[in-house]
């Protein structure tokens, strides 16, 4: 359970539910301004496109940079059909309600992808971070073991985290840094969650290089930037309050995968906060790390 304090409020005595929910659209904290509940393009806006095969759109939250970095070790690999154009979508100003990105991805949500490359009819979309991870490995053939029990087995982390990771982001993250308020229950509640996941991990990588054993897969590259950050103390400023350094095997495969070189590049791309040195708004070559990040831009 969390510590008292006085910026604790619990109102779970004092707000009773209406019989029909209504909209308020001042609620919701940080991000009240984009959240609303319903669907489809508040105004148009047509996405650019570039030369390279692939076009992402996207930012670089813990689901964005896992596409990035997918694509990054791709072309670390040989690759040369993985090669991409990265696009800000910046979710703050609400990019993913134009017209354009809601035909990619009628839910709204970062990272999608259009392939271009598949003929010349339309390019096919993708979205959902874990949907484009799999598909990209199928295209390419890499990245996901070929032997049927460890191909199972990576797809049975990679949709682990796909139906864990709200309760760490919309659950635990939402209500420990985003919320208006300090609520003693719902952080108590993800919290906990996020611990006994944690835990999962740590047991899971006790005696495991990798999430899949000794082959780096698309589960790593879903699960390191949600959960491999939280560790190392990027999410939240929640490292002291979830005692992240006592999953000592997770800790130790964060640091391990942060240290990769398209792990590096990868997170850096369409990120507009940190250093200026790690920040890539945009990525149309790879050239682009070197020359146009926005220290040097900026400077």
């Amino acid at each position: 359970m969390s510590d008292k304090s006085d910026t604790t409020i619990d109102t779970g005595s004092t707000y009773v539910p209406p019989k029909v929910w209504t909209w308020d659209t001042g609620n919701g904290g940080s991000w009240a301004s984009i959240n609303r509940p319903v669907a489809g393009a508040t105004h148009e806006k047509t996405l650019p496109v570039g030369d390279k095969p692939l076009q992402l759109y996207s930012m670089a939250t813990p689901n964005g940079v896992k596409i990035t970095v997918m694509l990054e070790e791709l072309l670390a690999l040989g690759f040369e059909g993985a090669e991409y154009d990265a696009y800000m979508i910046n979710i703050g100003d609400g990019d993913q309600f134009g017209s354009g990105f809601v035909d990619i991805n009628p839910n709204s949500k970062i990272p999608a992808l259009a392939d271009h490359s598949v003929g010349d009819g339309e390019p096919q979309r993708v979205f959902e971070s874990g949907a484009i991870l799999l598909y990209l490995a199928e295209k390419f053939g890499a990245l996901l073991p070929e032997e049927s029990s460890m191909r199972t087995e990576c797809l049975s982390w990679l949709f682990w985290q796909m139906g864990s990771a709200p309760y760490l982001g919309g659950g635990f993250g939402h209500f420990y840094a985003y919320a208006p308020t300090k609520i003693e229950y719902p952080i108590d509640r993800f919290a906990m969650e996020t611990k006994r996941q944690l835990d999962v991990l740590n047991q899971h990588l006790a005696d495991k290089q990798y999430i899949c054993g000794d082959e780096y897969s698309i589960a790593d590259i879903a699960i390191w930037p949600w959960y491999g950050n939280l560790v190392l103390g990027v999410l939240y400023d929640a490292a002291e309050f979830l005692e992240v350094e006592s999953y000592t095997h997770v800790v130790r495969w964060a640091k391990q995968i942060k240290e990769r070189p398209a792990v590096k590049r990868g997170r850096m791309v369409n990120r507009t906060w940190g250093e200026l040195s790690e920040q890539l708004h945009e990525r149309h070559d790879s050239a682009d790390f070197d020359l146009k990040t926005q220290d040097k831009i900026e400077g």
